[in-house]
């Protein structure tokens, strides 16, 4: 008999035992505990007394109660990568990351089955929304403000029914088609181009600017230029030995200068209109009649006929033989014997 007796006693501190570790429960530090009786956590509409357990060690009610841990700990979840088109027409294929915690768990077990299914869903269809809404350089640069829109959007939908507070949406990563790198990219290049031209013209232009300042320092002082000169010189042999340098004196480029000067103000002080081409060559005709009446003057008379060689000179002397022969006057022709300033044809055989 008190056999039968110990053995029920061991049975019920077995079973006294049991039942205390199913009642005891320890809550983590990260965690809340959510405690149904009989199904229930609200009464009357409020929330029982108790239905929420803090971080430590408690017990509930075997059979009677249920407890149900909630993490409070801020979760990291990876939205999938959405395709869409912004607002400009450009495909773009967008990822982000999403950062929330549960800060009613009550409403995050009691008002959506998986809050962490239903967070998912909601950020991949809010980031859709947003880039059809953004344009590709919004997308690209102000990463920020497209951030700061999509959490409020998904916040607004998460935090009063589910409980859930959404800290930080960041998105990853925004990948284009490859006609819109490479088009961006020549873009790019052109742009820096235009930024090192900009740059190389302001550094001559600045330069300029100092040699003109130095010159005028220099102009002061004639043996400046000078030492200058031969300064340019040592450098030159410095850098290649073998190269021959023969500097022109200053004083002659000075002599130039001058008379470019003076030339410069004769021009200024006689201004000549340059005629045009129809007085050009009209004048040009007068001067060859000139030149031409100035090479043949007219003969005054037949005695102003100058003798050729050859025919006038034996003409002439058998002229002077018949008149030493006949005696004619002197102031007859040589061929008629008429007198002179008059002339007669020769008789015809």
């Amino acid at each position: 008999m008190e056999a039968i007796i110990l053995i029920v006693l061991l049975g019920i501190a077995v079973v006294g035992l049991m039942v205390a570790g199913s009642a005891i429960r320890v809550v983590q530090q990260f965690e809340h505990g959510i405690v149904f009786r009989f199904g229930q956590v609200q009464r009357g509409g409020q929330l029982r007394p108790g239905a929420v357990r803090a971080p430590g060690l408690t017990a509930i009610v075997p059979v009677v109660e249920r407890m149900q841990k909630v993490s409070r700990q801020t979760i990291t979840m990876d939205v999938p990568a959405q395709e869409g088109i912004t607002e400009d027409n450009v495909s773009v294929r967008v990822d982000a990351v999403v950062y929330f915690r549960v800060i009613d768990p009550v409403k995050a077990i009691v008002n959506v089955q998986n809050y962490g299914y239903a967070v998912s869903q909601v950020a991949q269809t809010s980031l859709r929304s947003v880039i059809g809404q953004a344009d590709m350089q919004e997308l690209l640069g102000e990463r920020q403000k497209i951030n700061a829109k999509l959490r409020s959007i998904i916040d607004e939908i998460t935090q009063d029914p589910w409980g859930i507070l959404i800290e930080r949406v960041e998105i990853k990563d925004v990948s284009l088609p490859e006609g819109m790198k490479r088009s961006m990219a020549r873009q790019a290049e052109a742009e820096r181009e235009r930024r090192a031209r900009i740059i190389a013209a302001d550094g001559e232009f600045q330069a300029s600017k100092r040699l003109a300042a130095a010159a005028e320092i220099m102009s002061q002082d004639p043996a400046a230029l000078q030492l200058r000169l031969l300064q340019t010189v040592v450098d030159v042999s410095a850098e290649k030995n073998s190269t021959l340098i023969m500097p022109l004196p200053v004083e002659v480029l000075r002599f130039f200068d001058k008379m470019t000067s003076d030339a410069k103000k004769t021009v200024e002080e006689e201004p000549r209109e340059k005629p045009d081409l129809g007085e050009r060559l009209a004048k040009a005709e007068q001067e060859l009649a000139k030149a031409a009446e100035a090479s043949s003057p007219a003969l005054e008379s037949p005695e102003d006929v100058p003798p050729v060689i050859g025919l006038d000179e034996p003409g002439r002397a058998r002229t002077e033989g018949r008149q030493g022969i006949a005696g004619g006057e002197p102031g007859a022709t040589p061929a008629t014997g008429a007198p002179e300033g008059e002339r007669r044809d020769p008789p015809l055989d």
